[in-house]
């Protein structure tokens, strides 16, 4: 089990009462994702040592790679200056996507 130094109490909620959570590859710091957690979602990462979110979509708990194999174990935790955002540092397992490309961010938006 994981201890954080910060208590969900800590944290400015979004109007949703979520924190978004972005995921980093805790080895090349490339940026796998983001998802949102909130207070359940926080405890049973903490309980667990693997990414869990709250599934905005499905309105359920989710812990990431339960069901494909792609689990995201943490590697570190930081919540950012505001309170109000979380940076993950993970080990990771296939892919993070649900495309199953590496990362979610594998589109580039500008033309060359």
């Amino acid at each position: 089990m994981l201890k954080s130094v910060f208590t969900w109490a800590d944290m400015k909620l979004n109007g949703d009462g979520m924190v978004p959570c972005i995921v980093q590859d805790a080895e090349n710091n490339e940026v796998l994702m983001l998802a949102y957690m909130n207070e359940e979602s926080f405890n049973k990462t903490l309980e667990l040592g693997m990414m869990t979110y709250w599934s905005r979509s499905r309105n359920e708990l989710w812990t990431k790679g339960l069901t494909s194999g792609h689990v995201q174990h943490v590697r570190e935790l930081y919540l950012d200056c505001d309170n109000d955002t979380i940076l993950a540092k993970v080990d990771q397992t296939g892919a993070a996507c649900h495309t199953g490309n590496r990362t979610c961010f594998y589109r580039s938006m500008l033309k060359e």
